[in-house]
């Protein structure tokens, strides 16, 4: 875990202390997040950085290396004590409100975790953006959908699994056994080589583009064409994305403005608003080169 304050561009740190008594206010935000290596984690984190600098606040930052409950329960613990007028959380994973124990009176806002049902958040329609990418492979003609899912622990995860059984289950199609990834490239390249070996196989839907850059990947080594063989779609919308070969059908999420919204709802709390403190951030279907129609067999 590592610890990053913002210092002023003054070169000085004011006692917090004493601001909040001048102006009731620390003019700090603090934020959790995963290791901001990956994409959707950094945009996230420069949404929040720069949506709070322009509301006149400074950010906290504290990163765990994995969303499991130990690690984000002392996270949580550390910023709690920092002189902080608000929280944002970008993963928690499957920890709760109660497992945290977040302090009463402090503004939260999350994202992609269970303090959803708790907490203000600010989270992307993943429920519309799964259900526009497998329908766009079913509409195609492809008779099902295999899906190489994200992490057990991660909401956003367990959401896109189930969205994708419920398609299939409402048209009617065989529910492929899910393989098992885990948001990096590499496990998309170990799924690739499974799913080379299946000629049942005719489109994937991966739950983010990582994996599904590594499964195009392991298909190429294996003399398998995208999208003529199979048909492959992520999810996030990163820039990479546009650039591999074939260019990646995906459906694209706003990292960024989860990260201004998370902020927005930790400031309305502060100025004492506590209406429709929930924001639907809508998702985008992108078609490009690794999605076709199946050839026929």
């Amino acid at each position: 875990m590592r610890v990053l304050k913002a210092i002023s561009e003054l070169g000085y740190t004011p006692n917090r202390t004493a601001q909040a008594l001048r102006t009731g206010s620390y003019g700090v935000i603090g934020l959790l997040t995963q290791e901001i290596r990956r994409t959707g984690e950094a945009h996230t984190a420069n949404g929040v950085i720069d949506r709070a600098a322009q509301l006149g606040y400074s950010v906290t930052l504290v990163q765990v290396e994995h969303p499991h409950t130990p690690q984000v329960y002392k996270a949580v613990s550390l910023l709690s004590q920092e002189d902080i007028d608000g929280l944002v959380i970008v993963q928690a994973g499957d920890a709760n409100a109660n497992q945290l124990s977040l302090p009463p009176n402090l503004p939260v806002a999350s994202s992609d975790s269970n303090l959803v049902h708790m907490h203000p958040a600010a989270s992307a329609d993943q429920v519309g953006g799964v259900r526009k990418a497998v329908n766009h492979l079913l509409d195609l003609g492809h008779r099902t959908v295999y899906h190489v899912r994200g992490p057990h622990h991660s909401r956003s995860a367990q959401v896109r699994e189930a969205i994708w059984r419920d398609v299939l289950t409402k048209e009617n199609r065989q529910i492929p056994p899910i393989i098992l990834g885990d948001w990096s490239a590499k496990s998309g390249y170990e799924a690739g080589k499974e799913i080379a070996q299946n000629p049942d196989v005719t489109a994937v839907f991966c739950a983010n583009d990582e994996v599904a850059l590594g499964l195009i990947r392991a298909l190429h080594e294996r003399n398998m064409r995208v999208p003529e063989d199979v048909s492959v779609i992520g999810f996030d919308g990163i820039e990479l994305g546009e650039f591999s070969f074939p260019p990646l059908s995906t459906v694209k999420q706003d990292f960024y403005g989860a990260g201004v919204g998370m902020v927005n709802l930790i400031h309305r709390q502060i100025q004492g608003d506590t209406e429709n403190l929930h924001i639907t951030i809508p998702t985008q279907l992108i078609l490009r080169g690794s999605t076709a129609a199946p050839a026929a067999r």
